[in-house]
């Protein structure tokens, strides 16, 4: 059940990047300002956090099964960011990956509470594998882009394809677990229930610190390897930054499953802690490996990529363990609605201080966030 509910997600989360990784190629098609080019992710950021919202304040993911919520949102999806082809105008295009974001919200809290419904003293590594298959889907755009170059309607149309076949294997393979909470009638009070527990606010905290940093990174990083290449002199710098990108995004794949492994034996908010302090540290040093030789920037943003996402099951299993029984999907839909609003920030912020300084100081931005979060670990481990 994990291997299938890890592979629909994979197929499914191959749609969050799917126009952020022919971002040039979208803007020259459709004569976007440079300016509105940061929303082709950012509007995938507000959809999603609209969908969560109106799913935690719903209770959606608490009153509806988890694998049929899936399935919508994955054909959703897939009909949103295939319809990006016979887009008019730039206006439609935000609308439409905006409308892939609310769809990818049906996506994501569910299936964290399908996987959770089959293990329980195992969780933290269970959530780590679906978590590092999630990543290696949003990297598959990137590795798509270089093997296609400058021909961008079939990866979007293979991406959809790809997306409505999670979807369909969720519904027909993946069955309930045993510890999943049965479904409860609307609770005009759960969210208020949830924050009451100390350690689903801290686990909350701890998510908010490391969502400032991750999807900036995950964003930013070919524009930041395309400028590092350029200044070493390296020849055909996009194509390498594709390159980098996709190594960037999913060598965290490994980082969430080597992460889930041990904090089942370590502890989920230690793990989670270490994994914050490496990412920053991460952070801080790309301003020694740019303009370097690219062997550095390429070992630097695999340490990094391996790192940044590695803690992110954690908070799940953190939040799952100690919000109340039933209001466990609403407790995990709430908290990514929270991290992902942060997100926006951090994604217009980036670009706007490189423009100030340059791609080699920009990720100091990002450092403050998981140093928070580490922080926040701490004080959930001493309680």
């Amino acid at each position: 059940m994990l291997a299938v509910v890890s592979l629909a997600q994979l197929l499914g989360m191959t749609l969050w990047f799917s126009a952020t990784a022919v971002t040039p190629l979208l803007v020259r098609e459709f004569d976007m300002p440079a300016g509105h080019a940061a929303w082709l992710t950012m509007a995938v950021q507000a959809g999603f956090v609209v969908g969560t919202l109106a799913s935690a304040l719903g209770n959606l993911a608490d009153v509806l099964n988890a694998r049929t919520l899936m399935f919508m949102g994955s054909l959703a999806g897939a009909a949103a960011n295939a319809a990006v082809i016979v887009a008019p105008n730039p206006g439609t295009v935000i609308a439409l990956r905006f409308l892939t974001g609310v769809s990818l919200a049906l996506v994501y809290p569910p299936g964290m509470k399908i996987a959770a419904g089959w293990f329980r003293d195992q969780r933290g590594f269970a959530l780590g594998l679906l978590i590092g298959a999630l990543t290696l889907g949003k990297a598959v755009p990137h590795l798509l882009t270089a093997v296609f170059g400058e021909r961008w309607h079939e990866p979007m149309l293979l991406v959809s394809g790809l997306a409505a076949l999670g979807g369909i294997l969720v519904l027909a393979v993946v069955r309930d677990g045993p510890y999943v909470a049965a479904t409860a009638p609307f609770d005009p009070h759960a969210i208020r229930k949830i924050l009451a527990s100390r350690g689903a606010r801290l686990a909350t905290l701890g998510y908010l610190g490391h969502m400032w940093e991750l999807y900036a990174m995950w964003t930013w990083i070919a524009v930041l390897a395309a400028a590092s290449f350029t200044a070493s002199g390296m020849p055909d710098a996009g194509a390498a930054a594709s390159v980098a990108a996709f190594l960037a995004i999913g060598s965290g794949a490994a980082g969430c499953g080597m992460a889930g492994y041990l904090a089942d034996r370590l502890g989920k908010a230690r793990i989670a802690m270490w994994a914050m302090l490496a990412s920053a540290a991460c952070a801080a040093l790309t301003v020694a490996a740019f303009g370097a030789s690219p062997v550095w920037l390429y070992i630097l943003v695999m340490a990094w990529g391996f790192a940044v996402v590695a803690d992110s099951a954690q908070f799940s299993a953190l939040v799952s363990e100690h919000a109340p029984t039933e209001y466990v999907g609403t407790a995990l839909t709430l908290q990514t609605c929270v991290g992902f609003l942060l997100t926006m920030v951090t994604i217009e912020l980036l670009p706007r201080l490189a423009d100030l300084t340059s791609w080699r100081y920009a990720s100091l931005l990002l450092v403050p966030g998981p140093l928070l979060g580490a922080w926040a670990m701490a004080r959930l481990r001493r309680d």
